[in-house]
This record gives structure tokens, C-alpha cells and sequence, in this order.
């Protein structure tokens, strides 16, 4: 939300969306250093969480090659209100872990739309990941988040990959902002273990908001 209409103004927008990659790329290597190091990655969750996140995200980022994201950045906005809805009126859902309500084929199928529309647009992709492993999959918020950066990492290069086939990425761009978005990363990773699931779920809100209001108002 932060770094797309940077982009736009700085390598225009076609090639915006390929070269925020780079920087969601360097960005989810230090998270996952961060969680790793504060053991908190459910690895088994996430390797067989991993083959519809990935298959959906290059389904996503051929159809973001060929056509704009702004309509579907607009439904999303309404979507995370919605995500931010349900961590205030019901905190519990979010603050620890609960019994898995989503269950084969409805998992399969909802993180295969979830990586589709990380591969397609990827802003707010966050949102939409916690949402399925908190609220579907009865992860607490520091777990959730552990396995949220960790299949982001996983599809990611895949996904850069396709659009730099397509010529829709500034290397030398990409690597300046990813460096500071990986240093944002290991900060935040280390912050949600040391602080645990009430400051993320503030921190949450917080931010689904403010996204929210970005697209709806841009």
C-alpha cells in the first residue's frame, strides 16, 4: 500500500508491481530470520499449506501481467475492513490459538485464492494470510504470523521471476527499497516475539485501517 504508488511515480506503473518483488522478497528473509530465530516458524503447517499458495500466486502474477490490479485492489479494500472488523469485536479469535476450522478441500481452495491474489497485486496479500491460518487455521497471532512471511518467501521468487520475463522489473530500484524493508522485517519479526499477540493485534488494526481508507480514497 506503502510502496506501489512510489513506485508507480518512480518506474511508472507497469513495472511497479514486478519490482515491489524484489523488496517483498528481501523483506520476507529477514521475518523469516527474525521468527526462525525466535523458533516460532510451524514448519509442517507451512510446507503443506505451501503447494496451493504457490500454484495460485503464479496463476495471479501471469493475469497481473496482462491486465490492472485496481479493481481488484478496490474489492480488497472492502475486505480488510472487514479482517480489522473481526479483530475488534471478537480478540479472542486472534489473540491465541483455536481449534482448525477449515478443513480439505475448503483450505486447499482458500489459500489457492489467498496466493492468487498475493501472486496478482500482493499489497494487503498479509491480511488475507492471517486471516486464513488465525481464523481457518487456529493459529495464534505470533505462529500466524511466523507462517504468514515464511509462504510469502516461498512463492515470491517464483512470482519475480514471471514478471521479469514479462520486462516489468527495475532491478537497481527494487534492491534500494528491499533494503530497507528487510531491515523493517528483522525489527518487526523480533518485536512480535518479544511483545506476543496483543501488540500485533493493535498493530493490525491499525494498519488494516489505514489501508483500507489508502485505496478507497485514492
Amino acid at each position: 500500500m506503502v510502496t506501489i504508488p512510489i513506485l508507480v511515480e518512480i518506474v511508472g506503473a507497469s513495472v511497479a508491481n514486478g519490482t515491489n518483488r524484489i523488496a517483498i522478497l528481501m523483506q520476507q528473509v529477514g521475518a523469516v530470520a527474525g521468527f526462525q530465530r525466535g523458533k516460532a516458524i510451524p514448519w509442517s503447517a507451512v510446507w503443506s499449506l505451501a503447494p496451493p499458495v504457490i500454484v495460485g500466486a503464479l496463476g495471479g502474477a501471469y493475469v497481473a501481467t496482462t491486465i490492472s490490479a485496481e479493481s481488484m485492489r478496490r474489492i480488497f479494500a472492502f475486505v480488510i475492513v472487514l479482517v480489522a472488523a473481526s479483530v475488534l469485536v471478537k480478540p479472542s479469535r486472534w489473540l491465541g490459538g483455536i481449534e482448525q476450522r477449515l478443513h480439505q478441500p475448503w483450505r486447499w481452495l482458500a489459500f489457492l485464492a489467498i496466493g492468487f491474489y498475493g501472486g496478482f497485486v500482493q499489497a494487503g496479500v498479509g491480511f488475507l494470510l492471517l486471516a486464513g491460518l488465525v481464523l481457518g487455521g487456529g493459529f495464534g497471532l505470533v505462529n500466524g504470523n511466523a507462517a504468514k512471511v515464511t509462504l510469502i518467501l516461498l512463492y515470491t521468487p517464483v512470482v519475480l521471476i514471471l514478471f521479469a520475463t514479462a520486462d516489468q522489473v527495475d532491478l537497481g530500484v527494487g534492491l534500494v527499497l528491499g533494503m530497507g524493508n528487510m531491515t523493517g522485517a528483522w525489527i518487526a519479526s523480533n518485536l512480535a516475539i518479544k511483545k506476543g499477540a496483543g501488540w500485533i493485534r493493535w498493530v493490525l488494526i491499525i494498519a488494516a485501517i489505514a489501508a483500507a481508507l489508502r485505496m478507497l480514497l485514492s
